[in-house]
C-alpha cells in the first residue's frame, strides 16, 4: 500500500510525546549494525498493533454506507448473520455472536453510545484503543443488561456531559467498538437480536438528544480493500512502516510506561509526530533494516508456544485485552486474533499441533472427548471453531465453522461427548458432532466466554482441556 498523503505531511512543530526525548534524541545516533537491527525489530513489534488497527480501520470504513461487515467512520455495522469462509477482514473471526461494531475518532469531540435493555441476554461491548487495549467493556458481566449511556472521550478532552451519561476516556483517538451479542442462530433469535441491534445508537456529543443522521462516508480508491489486512501490514517496507507509525502516534499517544521504548526508538530517528527518514542512517544499517519486517513477523508468530499456558497441546493465556509493556504478546494476539477480549470475558485456547507436536491435517481423523459433566465451564457460552493455517474459516458443505452448546450434540451411552475433527464426513450417526476441516493443515480454537472463576475453572486450572486425539 502507498501512503502518498502521509508522505506529503510536513511538521511545522516538533511533537514530543515524552519529556524523556530531548533535542539530541531527535537526530539518529550512530549505532552499530547489530544495535540498529535489534532496535528496529523491537520497534516493529511495538508498533504492530497500532499499524494493524489503522489498516483495519481504513479497509473496514472505506465505503459510502454500511454494507456487509464494513461501514464508514461513525456508522454502526450491524451484522445480521454469522460470517462465512469468505470473510477475511479479521483473523480468527467469531461465528457465535452477531457483531455490532463501529470505528470512531474521538480526537475532536466525544461520541455517545446508548445501549438498550438486553433483557438478560448475554452481550459485551468492548472498546479498543489504537493499541488494541480493551479500555472499557460494558456488558452483562460488568454493567448488567439494563439500558446504559456512555460518552467516549479522547485523551485530552475536558468538559461537562449530559445527565445520565457516564464518561469512558479513551487513551487514543482511534476507538473500535466491538459489540458482541449472543445468538442461537434460529430465525426467532435472529429477529430478537436484530431488534436489540437497531436500538443501539452512536452519536457525536454535539448531536446528543437531537435528530442525527450520520454523514455519507468518503471512499478512497487508493485503499486496497481486497488483500487481507495482515498481508498488507506485512508487505509494508520498513520506511513506510515507521513513517506510518510515527504519524499515527501523534493522535494515538504511547502509554507512560512506554517511555523507555520511545527513547530507544529515537536512536534510529523513530519519533512520534516526525517523518522517519531512512536515508539519515548508514548504508549498511539501511540494508539490514530492510530485512526487519520479515524477521520481526516471524518472531511474532514464533511467540505462539510461549504466549501462555500449554495444556494437552492447547495454548491459552490470560494476557489479552490489557497488555502493559508485553509488546510481543500484544503483537501476537493482534496477528492471530485482533479484537481479543479481557480474560474475564473470554479465554481462547488454541492448538496448532497435538501432544506429539505434529500439526493437524484434515486427511487424518481426530476426536476431542469430554467426560460426562466436563464440558467447558462458562457463565456465558463456549464454542469450538475450525480455522485453516491462516486463521480463517474453512469452506465446507455444511457451512459449519463451529460446534457449541447450541448444536444438537449427541452424547455417548455413558453421557460423554465426542467431537470429530476431519475433512471427510464421518457419517450420519456422527455428523451432528462433526467439525469439518480442510484437507491440509488446520487449527482448532476453543472459546470460553465469561469463564467460571470457581472450580471447575480453566482460570485456576481445575478444569483441563481434553487433548485432540488422532484416531488413525
Amino acid at each position: 500500500m502507498k501512503y502518498k498523503k502521509l508522505k506529503a505531511i510536513t511538521w511545522s512543530l516538533m511533537f514530543l510525546l515524552s519529556p524523556i526525548l530531548t533535542v539530541a534524541d531527535q537526530i539518529p545516533e550512530k549505532v552499530s549494525l547489530q544495535e540498529a537491527e535489534q532496535i528496529a525489530e523491537e520497534a516493529y513489534i511495538y508498533g504492530y498493533p497500532l499499524i494493524t488497527m489503522e489498516i483495519s480501520r481504513r479497509v473496514i470504513t472505506n465505503v459510502h454506507k454500511p454494507v456487509g461487515t464494513r461501514g464508514p467512520m461513525g456508522h454502526f455495522v450491524r451484522n445480521r448473520e454469522y460470517p462465512t469462509a469468505a470473510f477475511k477482514d479479521v483473523t480468527a473471526p467469531n461465528a457465535d455472536t452477531l457483531y455490532t461494531t463501529a470505528w470512531i475518532d474521538v480526537s475532536k469531540e466525544p461520541w455517545v453510545l446508548s445501549l438498550p435493555d438486553a433483557h438478560d441476554r448475554y452481550y459485551l461491548f468492548p472498546m479498543l484503543d489504537g493499541w488494541t487495549n480493551v479500555f472499557q467493556v460494558p456488558g452483562k458481566r460488568t454493567t448488567g443488561t439494563g439500558p446504559q449511556k456512555y460518552a467516549i472521550t479522547g485523551p485530552g478532552w475536558k468538559g461537562t456531559l449530559p445527565e445520565g451519561v457516564k464518561e469512558y476516556k479513551s487513551p487514543t483517538s482511534i476507538v473500535w467498538l466491538l459489540g458482541r451479542i449472543y445468538c442461537t442462530g434460529t430465525p426467532e433469535d435472529y429477529a430478537a437480536v436484530h431488534k436489540m441491534q437497531d436500538a443501539i445508537s452512536l452519536v457525536p456529543l454535539n448531536s446528543y438528544g437531537k435528530s442525527y443522521t450520520p454523514s455519507v462516508g468518503e471512499v478512497d480508491p487508493s485503499i486496497d480493500v481486497k488483500t487481507p489486512v495482515r498481508d498488507q501490514v506485512n508487505a509494508l517496507s520498513i520506511a513506510d512502516y515507521f513513517n506510518l507509525l510515527t504519524t499515527l502516534m501523534k493522535d494515538n499517544p504511547a502509554a507512560k510506561a512506554d517511555a523507555p521504548m520511545l527513547k530507544k526508538m529515537a536512536r534510529l530517528g523513530i519519533i512520534p509526530g516526525q517523518a522517519f527518514d531512512l536515508n539519515k542512517l548508514d548504508h549498511d544499517v539501511v540494508k539490514a533494516l530492510n530485512g526487519v519486517p520479515k524477521k520481526a513477523f516471524s518472531k511474532i508468530m514464533a511467540h505462539f508456544k510461549s504466549s501462555g499456558r500449554v495444556e494437552n497441546g492447547w495454548v491459552f493465556t490470560t494476557d489479552t485485552g490489557l497488555y502493559g509493556t508485553k509488546y510481543l504478546q500484544r503483537a501476537f494476539i493482534t496477528a492471530i486474533g485482533l479484537g481479543a477480549n479481557r480474560p474475564q470475558d473470554a479465554v481462547y485456547p488454541t492448538t496448532e499441533a497435538n501432544t506429539e507436536d505434529k500439526p493437524y491435517e484434515g486427511t487424518n481423523k481426530y476426536v476431542i472427548h469430554f467426560n460426562k459433566g466436563e464440558m467447558p465451564p462458562v457463565n456465558g457460552f463456549w464454542s469450538l471453531t475450525m480455522y485453516n493455517a491462516e486463521y480463517f474459516f474453512v469452506a465446507n458443505p455444511l457451512n459449519r465453522y463451529t460446534l457449541s452448546a447450541r448444536n444438537d450434540l449427541k452424547k455417548n451411552a455413558d453421557g460423554s461427548v465426542d467431537l470429530y475433527l476431519q475433512h471427510e464426513n464421518p457419517g450420519p450417526e456422527k455428523e451432528s458432532n462433526w467439525l469439518p476441516a480442510p484437507t491440509g493443515r488446520f487449527i482448532p480454537m476453543l472459546r470460553l466466554y465469561w469463564p467460571k472463576e470457581s472450580p471447575p475453572s480453566i482460570i485456576d486450572g481445575t478444569w483441563r482441556i481434553p487433548a485432540v486425539q488422532n484416531v488413525e
